[in-house]
């Protein structure tokens, strides 16, 4: 429970890191190859990424312990285990009962990935697109309805009910330290 922040990026702020003969990545949060990205100070520690990997290409990024890791695939197909093994991960989406299909896997899926792990993701022969993310788990109990998330379901009630009557968004004021949110940037 925070003040609400809000953080306007244009295209022209994304750092793009084009590995030889590889992916291209454009980094929103986090680093990658000395890259910055323009979003700082979240408390999860974020690393956001839009890959494009050509056809037959390979991305390889490792994350350390203490991290969820996860892959939502835009457009194309990848390889999203560099042992093309099905079963080694977690798949969520169209594929969900997809029980011994292609390994390849296409968009709107997400590929979850254990904690810390090493990802090798080999394109198909269109190329893919996807968003690489990991961040420290808040652990937090979780309850959602719709775009809006809480940590119980009482929460949520009194959210949406706050929602309909207009009194969902509070803004304390300047937190200590911090300056006018008209003039912040975040």
């Amino acid at each position: 429970m925070m003040d609400p922040r809000y953080r306007g990026l244009e295209s022209g702020e994304i750092p793009v890191v084009a590995r030889p003969g590889g992916p291209e990545i454009r980094v929103i949060a986090g680093e990658v190859d000395g890259a910055r990205g323009p979003v700082l100070e979240i408390v999860t520690d974020p690393v956001y990424l839009d890959v494009t990997i050509p056809a037959r290409g390979t991305f390889f990024h490792s994350e350390g312990p203490g991290r969820t890791v996860f892959a939502y695939i835009i457009e194309g197909k990848g390889f999203f285990d560099d042992r093309r093994e099905p079963y080694s991960f977690g798949v969520e989406g169209a594929r969900y009962f997809d029980l011994g299909g292609e390994v390849a896997i296409g968009p709107g899926n997400v590929v979850l990935y254990g904690e810390g792990d090493r990802v090798g993701i080999t394109a198909g022969g269109e190329g893919v697109r996807f968003l690489f993310v990991s961040g420290r788990p808040i652990r937090e109990p979780v309850a959602w309805y719709g775009p809006i998330v809480m940590n119980t379901q009482e929460e949520l009630k009194v959210a949406f009910r706050e929602y309909r009557d207009g009194t969902f968004i509070k803004y304390r004021g300047p937190r200590e330290g911090h300056q006018d949110p008209e003039k912040e940037q975040i």
